[in-house]
């Protein structure tokens, strides 16, 4: 699998070794490997509100593997004769796993709908309500990991990571999914924005630019990570915090006084993802977010030019919270189950656990 992509010479296309995504601690790992079939990964999707029962909508949970989130919506769509555009998903889910999650349509038959099937996907349940899906309408996910290779003489010092991730949170970086292979959207990305983003917009599906771009937003915030690791649980004057509750952001104007929300997980620094009306921390933070991007070769106004409302900018928490974490000694190996919030990624804990990671080195 391919890394997290080092900066690269905007508009060359030309790229530096790559360098290893750094762990946020010393602490002893374990053997093993992941993924050597899509049953050893499970993802279960937590939605934000359940279905009401009443509205034109269907909501439909499904099952797939094998199929990305795309390929499965591209199944519906063949089957029931709709545009891929009119259907609503909350989320993402890996290609390579057996997940499970919600995707809404309106206008169908629920004995229809419930009847549908195809290789590597079927529907569980149905149920009506009065909106639309839209990304990010998700509490987080629940995953179920078989870590194949690792025995049962593993299991204390893997409980012993996990409990630590539960206490402390886990490094909240952007997996390698969203660079595309060999960091091409992140080449893409910054090839556009330093050239002719309106230009872009006009020529590129809206899709694929949001994501090249976001690529890049992605890198920026990965750099502002590894510049943290030592204090992703450490509040400084300035940072911009953020609220786990409900997203909300401030800037942080007594660290002292925010050090026990902080230690209680109620509340982290966040990083960036760039844009004209991001809000920007002060001092050190501040300091080390410009550092960051001047690094990668970016002129954070590059942002501004892209078509208005599309890149604003946003906060991230540079760790996420790691929830019901527990481990189960099988015969090939340990099953590592917990649950991250909306947006974060299965490899920042796997990489956590891991003596040996195929992307972080």
């Amino acid at each position: 699998m391919s890394g997290t992509p080092d900066p690269v010479e905007p508009g060359t296309g030309s790229r530096k070794p790559i360098r290893p995504v750094p762990r946020s601690s010393a602490a002893a790992r374990i053997p093993g490997r992941y993924k050597t079939d899509c049953a050893d990964f499970v993802v279960d999707e937590v939605p934000a509100y359940e279905p009401s029962g009443e509205g034109e909508h269907l909501f439909l949970r499904i099952e797939k593997t094998g199929l990305s989130t795309l390929d499965a919506v591209a199944l519906l769509g063949r089957a029931l004769g709709r545009r891929d555009r009119e259907f609503g998903i909350a989320g993402l889910k890996d290609a390579r796993a057996v997940a499970r999650q919600w995707i809404s349509i309106d206008g169908v038959d629920p004995e229809r709908a419930v009847a549908l099937s195809a290789p590597g996907l079927r529907v569980l349940e149905v149920h009506r309500h009065g909106n639309k899906l839209k990304m990010g309408h998700l509490r987080g996910n629940r995953f179920s990991i078989l870590v194949e290779g690792a025995g049962p003489e593993h299991a204390e010092a893997a409980q012993a990571i996990l409990d630590d991730l539960t206490a402390r949170g886990v490094p909240n970086y952007f997996g390698e999914q969203r660079f595309g292979k060999r960091g091409a959207n992140l080449d893409k990305g910054l090839r556009i924005l330093c050239g002719n983003p309106r230009k872009a917009a006009r020529t590129m599906p809206r899709r694929l630019l949001g994501l090249v771009v976001s690529a890049v937003q992605s890198e920026v915030f990965n750099g502002v990570v590894r510049r943290r690791l030592g204090s992703l649980d450490t509040m400084f004057q300035g940072d911009v915090a953020w609220l786990h509750r409900n997203g909300a952001c401030f800037v942080v104007a007594d660290a002292a006084r925010e050090a026990p929300r902080c230690a209680r997980l109620e509340i982290s620094p966040s990083g960036p993802l760039p844009g004209p009306k991001i809000l920007r921390p002060e001092g050190e933070p501040g300091a080390i977010e410009a550092e960051v991007q001047a690094e990668l070769g970016i002129d954070p106004a590059w942002f501004g030019r892209m078509p208005r409302g599309t890149h604003d900018g946003a906060r991230r928490p540079l760790r996420a919270p790691v929830g019901e974490a527990r481990l189960q000694v099988e015969p090939r190996g340990l099953r590592l189950e917990f649950e991250l919030p909306r947006g974060s990624y299965a490899t920042s804990v796997l990489r956590e656990v891991l003596r040996d990671s195929p992307w972080f080195g």
